[in-house]
């Protein structure tokens, strides 16, 4: 695969998290007021996501590319979900509820395998036309 794939994967990595902390404010009727404290979410998933994925191999070459193996980033995202609940609480110095934390992860594991599933056909439409 190409470099310049791999910067658009991690782009559109890090836009997936950042629509899950949007979507997460946006349905709690707060996204019109939640300004920089959507970083509070976004920060730790970003942290949690970038220090976990990397051991489930989701940069690999035969991940990306291959379809069969789109569960992997859905499942660092599961992993990665609670270290991100427990930075998060941390930062707000509060607890985060195991709803929370179950509503993080089953929403981030989606975008994720959602994201990761359009760059696999892109990938796999370009691959097809340039041979």
């Amino acid at each position: 695969m190409q470099r310049k794939n791999y910067y658009w994967l991690h782009a559109g990595d890090i836009c997936a998290i950042a629509l899950v902390a949007i979507i997460g404010f946006a349905t709690h009727g707060s996204l019109d007021t939640a300004g920089l404290r959507m970083l509070t979410t976004f920060i730790p998933v970003l942290v949690a996501w970038y220090l976990i994925s990397p051991f489930l191999g989701v940069y690999q070459s035969e991940v990306i590319t291959d379809w069969h193996k789109l569960w992997r980033p859905a499942l660092a995202m599961l992993y990665a979900a609670p270290f991100a609940a427990w930075l998060r609480a941390i930062l707000l110095d509060t607890p985060s509820s195991w709803l929370f934390i179950l509503v993080l992860a089953a929403v981030s594991a989606a975008g994720m395998m959602v994201w990761r599933g359009m760059f696999w056909l892109v990938v796999r439409r370009n691959k097809v036309q340039n041979g």
